[in-house]
């Protein structure tokens, strides 16, 4: 079930394979073009139909896209006799499925117990009146006894993850002791990673057409070029994952902030509009988590789907929306080799830079240019100029120095 704007998208595909991926099997779906609705989201006339396929479909389950407040949540299950969950909660199922390591099971159970924490006095408040659905058994807690009794196991799971995370740090300490240099692979969920991840390294971690396979890093050795590299395999993004997850899995997504390149994996073979939105939930992503500075290399996958007139139509458009790209096939094997050879010339061959010019009608238009084409690590405006600190490869370097000495400002490469 979704409720949408007449200006927003359709998201019901997703949600289909976000609940195909939890193990569900899917009896219908239902849309709603209006403004939400306080009670329940949707409208009560659309609860009223949403009720009665319920009913004749035997559905034992409703799955909202929309978040759903706890009065809401409340209410729709008290109106259709069945238990409703929202995205959120079914995006917790499947991580919940699919964690295997002790680290994702504490990060899961963390995101659970932060969720609870923020409805729990309502839900308690609810169930005194009448138990629905979901919120079963809640009467028998005063609110303030509940809600300390889920902070205690909050601060117990931190505690366990703080010491996974001192051991993670002296992992990656050590691997910086011995000179390694490290590349992460990022991309959104069912990209490909994974696969990649295997040609790569010539392992075999688990692939799935599912949703979020892998929930938990692993880091290889990779050698190429007479080169060492380590690889790490990261969690795949998704479009409005809650803020909360992407906090609870912080400890392993660090390995994306501190890698030296990040390998962006892109799955090419999908209509383009969705590779633009794709694209753009990753890069936001990758910036919440304060890696937006770190050199990209973006693997334009699947390309044995999809015939070369097509692959290079939307290379053209996507030109300004992504960097250094390359096409391949994981799954095929195709294109390793440049892939290898994108990789060393990104990292050997960037140089660092700062420079200093003055605000004026013109500087945006510069600024906007350097995001797509650089790796800036810092930016700083003052009220009549505007610093900045970036990496960029040698011909692009060259074109920054000039528009900033254009600009009459002051330009400086630096030691990397």
């Amino acid at each position: 079930m979704q409720r949408r704007l007449n200006r927003e998208e359709s998201s019901l595909p997703e949600l289909k394979s976000l609940a195909q991926s939890a193990g569900y099997t899917i009896l219908g779906t239902m849309e709603q073009t209006r403004r939400p609705d306080a009670r329940y989201q949707i409208g009560a006339g659309k609860v009223e139909e949403l009720a009665k396929m319920v009913e004749e479909l035997g559905a034992e389950k409703i799955i909202f896209d929309n978040p759903l407040r706890t009065i809401q949540n409340y209410n729709l299950a008290k109106a259709t006799r069945v238990e409703v969950i929202d995205r959120f909660a079914l995006i917790l199922e499947i991580f919940r499925r699919r964690a295997t390591t002790t680290e994702a099971q504490l990060q899961i159970q963390l995101a659970v117990l932060q969720n609870e924490l923020k409805h729990a006095r309502e839900k308690v408040r609810l169930s005194k009146g009448s138990e629905q659905p979901g919120f079963m058994g809640l009467g028998v807690y005063e609110a303030d006894v509940y809600r300390d009794a889920i902070k205690l196991q909050v601060q117990t799971i931190r505690k366990k993850l703080a010491r996974i995370r001192e051991k993670r740090v002296l992992q990656r300490e050590r691997r910086t002791e011995l000179g390694f240099l490290t590349i992460s692979l990022a991309g959104y969920t069912s990209a490909g990673k994974s696969t990649l991840f295997n040609a790569l390294t010539e392992e075999t971690a688990m692939v799935d057409k599912s949703l979020f396979t892998t929930l938990s890093t692993q880091t290889r050795m990779i050698e190429f070029s007479n080169r060492r590299f380590l690889l790490t395999d990261t969690v795949g993004f998704i479009d409005r994952l809650p803020i909360s997850l992407i906090e609870a899995f912080h400890s392993t997504l660090e390995e994306t902030i501190f890698s030296d390149l990040i390998v962006l994996v892109v799955d090419f073979q999908e209509p383009l509009p969705l590779i633009e939105k794709k694209i753009a939930v990753c890069r936001e992503t990758i910036e919440h988590l304060g890696a937006a500075g770190i050199p990209i290399v973006t693997a334009l996958n699947k390309i044995d789907k999809i015939n070369p007139e097509e692959q290079q139509q939307k290379i053209e458009t996507l030109k300004d929306k992504i960097k250094n790209p390359i096409l391949l096939s994981a799954k095929c094997q195709t294109n390793l080799d440049a892939l290898k050879n994108h990789i060393l010339r990104v990292l050997e061959n960037y140089q660092a830079a700062r420079f200093s010019i003055p605000l004026n009608g013109n500087v945006m238009p510069f600024i906007n240019w350097m995001h797509q084409k650089t790796d800036v690590h810092r930016e700083e405006f003052t009220n009549n100029s505007v610093e900045v600190e970036l990496e960029a490869s040698p011909a692009i370097m060259e074109q920054v120095k000039r528009k900033v000495q254009n600009f009459n400002g002051e330009f400086q490469l630096t030691p990397k």
